[in-house]
């Protein structure tokens, strides 16, 4: 015996788990068939994937094991709204010598016009079921947009329903605001959880809750393509560098202090993030140095890996981010001065390629001539049109201020955490020369990104 239906179609239907199953046994019974097992894929329509449907999966196995050779269902959508794996289903039905049934349906899967008939029945339902995901799907994107939730009285934490809109709840808004305060001190969500804990005890957010106050977009006022969705608590740029340091994040195990560059530097042979640990070294007079090396973070790469000390690093980013970013912005000021001009190109270049269609249309060149001219000309707007795609100014605006004025000065005043947190904020990644095993450069973290 099979049973499969969604909770909504279960209230819609009135053919709920329950009422499916004493259906099935009283069939069963009243034809005098053994009944092996119940399958019932609860709360999951018959229209999702196989991989979805336990139960589902559970029969087969038990059919392939040659314990059953007659599935009852209570009607065709019960059993199947999806073409392609009830195909799948009967060709391991049939290798094993098994039918199944519908009791208040009349279907015949043992005759080519039986199939037939299944297979369209299939193809309507399947139809119906995507409609009615689409009109859903309308439905929640017409109630995104205006700002309504889409989940019920559900709300995510921090929030809670009013006239079916997501507004602040002031019980807890406080400590979201202290996190999110914490984590731009810090940028480590695993630090901000343990300052929650230790600060709000009992009343501090569960490990998960913390976790998707950094990964769900709510908390930047925003769903999907509405960006007004509810008030915020933090701005959509803070949202982005969340996600981009997310990206790149690491955890090193321990209870070591920061390492100030973990994350940051990308292995070039295998792509990694660099990690930090602690060498130990003894030294002349019996005692023991610890310093602070990095490493490729894949411990079973089979590759070389360049090894940096932390003070190297340091003194390298140090010495050159400054030159870096004076040269960066340089270019940026050339580039600005030269988009009006690349405009005006690039309106020349396809004013000439309109040209050229209609001497092409009207037979006045040739094929190869209009062919080898597209070419020339398509090159150069692609050329112009990247020359125009340049950062500004604006997308530099956080980098700027973090590196103005004394900033080296009041960089070394900083304890190890907060050096992690200062890097974090301004840089996007270290790289290093796969020739010479050296650091070669290294990428600002921008709005652009």
């Amino acid at each position: 015996m099979s049973a499969s239906e969604s909770t909504e179609e279960q209230h819609l239907n009135g053919l709920s788990l329950p009422a499916q199953k004493k259906a099935l046994t009283e069939f069963a019974e009243n034809n005098h068939y053994t009944v092996v097992g119940c399958y019932a894929d609860e709360g999951i329509s018959a229209r999702k994937p196989m991989n979805h449907r336990r139960g589902l999966l559970q029969l087969l196995e038990d059919v392939k094991q040659d314990k059953i050779d007659m599935i009852l269902v209570t009607k065709l959508d019960r059993w199947f709204r999806n073409i392609k794996d009830y195909n799948i289903t009967e060709e391991i039905l049939q290798a094993h010598h098994c039918h199944w049934k519908t009791i208040f349906e009349n279907y015949d899967s043992s005759t080519a016009n039986g199939q037939m008939v299944i297979n369209i029945m299939l193809s309507v339902n399947q139809a119906e079921c995507d409609r009615t995901s689409e009109r859903i799907k309308a439905v929640l994107d017409y109630k995104r947009s205006i700002g309504e939730v889409t989940s019920g009285k559900c709300a995510c934490y921090g929030y809670k329903v009013v006239n079916n809109r997501l507004v602040k709840d002031e019980t807890v808004s406080h400590i979201i605001d202290d996190a999110y305060d914490h984590y731009f001190s810090c940028y480590s969500i695993r630090s901000t959880f343990h300052y929650l804990k230790a600060k709000y005890g009992a009343e501090a957010p569960s490990h998960n809750k913390v976790d998707r106050l950094f990964k769900n977009e709510t908390y930047a006022g925003k769903d999907k393509d509405n960006l007004d969705y509810c008030e915020p608590y933090i701005t959509l740029d803070q949202y982005r560098k969340i996600r981009q340091i997310a990206v790149t994040k690491t955890y090193t195990a321990g209870n070591y202090e920061a390492y100030i560059f973990s994350s940051l530097i990308k292995c070039p042979w295998c792509g990694n993030n660099y990690t930090g640990y602690r060498k130990k070294q003894k030294l002349k007079n019996g005692g023991e140095s610890i310093y602070i090396k990095y490493r490729c973070g894949n411990k079973f790469g089979r590759h070389s890996c360049a090894h940096f000390t932390e003070h190297k690093i340091e003194e390298y980013m140090l010495a050159h981010v400054s030159a870096r970013l004076d040269q960066e912005l340089a270019e940026i000021d050339f580039n600005q001065k030269q988009r009006s001009h690349n405009s005006n190109d690039a309106e020349a270049l396809r004013t000439e390629m309109d040209r050229l269609n209609i001497l092409f249309q009207k037979g006045r060149i040739t094929e190869n001539y209009y062919d080898e001219q597209y070419e020339i000309l398509e090159k150069k707007l692609s050329e112009t049109d990247a020359a125009s795609k340049c950062a500004s100014l604006e997308s530099y605006r956080d980098v700027i201020r973090a590196f103005s004025g004394n900033w080296q000065d009041l960089y070394l005043k900083l304890d190890k955490s907060h050096k992690q947190a200062f890097w974090k904020s301004t840089i996007r990644d270290i790289q290093i020369d796969k020739e010479t095993h050296q650091i070669c450069g290294f990428n600002f973290l921008t709005k652009l990104e």
